[in-house]
């Protein structure tokens, strides 16, 4: 799936394809490695493997809570939420992320790409003049920001041990390389 998202004829359900593959290929860089793997911070940055895994499921899942209108759940804090704690793992990150994404499928059907919800105000990164989201903008805005951290951790991923998410889904995927690909 995160090769390549299949075309599909209803629009909700393209959108969360684009997202599911998103949310595989944050996924994917985790393929293969270890807990201790998954932990390292080898970039410039703070993020690891795990680290993203937690911060892209509690994003998403904020704000499929914004849009359902319930309370936004606790959260870890910002300055520990590209990290694991002692108590988290790496298998629990990817759990949380597959439950994270069905509550996201859940919450587009129930709700409709139309339905709208609030802009929170005050906060600095959401635009001051936009009163409100429709669900439609936020399953976009979730494959902006998977796909925006799909590419951090690829970077994290071969900083750690060389190997490329192209390396990773085609393992994954079964795929024969042709032999233009070298």
């Amino acid at each position: 799936m995160a090769g390549m998202p299949p075309p599909v004829k209803d629009e909700a359900a393209q959108l969360l394809a684009f997202a599911d593959a998103q949310r595989e290929a944050v996924r994917l860089t985790a393929h293969g490695l270890t807990e201790d793997q998954a932990r390292l911070t080898p970039s410039a940055s703070v993020f690891s493997i795990g680290g993203l895994l937690k911060h892209v499921s509690w994003t998403e899942r904020g704000w499929v809570a914004m849009a359902r209108g319930v309370d936004l759940p606790e959260r870890p804090g910002y300055d520990t939420e590209f990290t694991l704690s002692d108590d988290e793992t790496l298998a629990g990150m990817l759990e949380l992320s597959e439950q994270v994404g069905r509550e996201t499928t859940a919450a587009v059907a129930e709700l409709g790409l139309a339905h709208t919800f609030p802009n929170p105000k005050g906060v600095p990164w959401f635009p001051a003049d936009v009163d409100e989201w429709d669900v439609r903008w936020l399953v976009l805005h979730l494959v902006e920001e998977l796909a925006r951290h799909a590419g951090h951790g690829d970077v994290v991923r071969e900083s750690i041990d060389g190997v490329v998410m192209a390396d990773v889904v085609g393992e994954v995927e079964g795929w024969v390389m042709p032999d233009w690909a070298g």
